[in-house]
């Protein structure tokens, strides 16, 4: 089993940048998969980026340039760097871990089997 907790979210202006941080609970961490997720109100939650084993990064296109996301195995922790924040990226953010690991891309929420509880991300205009 392994817990996820997500923090760094918060109210910022367009423009700004933010850095959401994920830690992971379980000594197999370093083989998971992490993705990032996140879904605005009434809509379906939407894959934003993963990070393999390996060190891949895959990104949507909605934040390609404008996201990072980077792992430190050391410290069980997965990073979502965000820059140019739109008013758009305004959601909750979920980290997600894929047991399997894959080397591939996996953007739907089912291909991850264990999730933090979110954290509320605000960009205002």
């Amino acid at each position: 089993q392994v817990q996820l907790v997500e923090s760094g979210g918060g109210l910022v202006q367009a423009g700004g940048s933010l850095r959401l941080s994920c830690a992971a609970s379980g000594r197999t961490f370093s083989s998971y998969a992490m993705g990032w997720f996140r879904q605005a109100p009434g809509k379906e939650r939407e894959f934003v980026a993963r990070i393999t084993w390996s060190g891949n990064t895959y990104y949507a296109d909605s934040v390609k340039g404008r996201f990072t996301i980077s792992r430190d195995n050391a410290k069980n922790t997965v990073y979502l760097q965000m820059n140019s924040l739109k008013p758009e990226d305004t959601a909750v953010y979920y980290c997600a871990a894929d047991r399997s690991g894959s080397y591939y891309q996996r953007a739907h929420p089912y291909d991850y089997d264990y999730w933090g509880q979110g954290t509320q991300v605000t960009v205002s205009s």
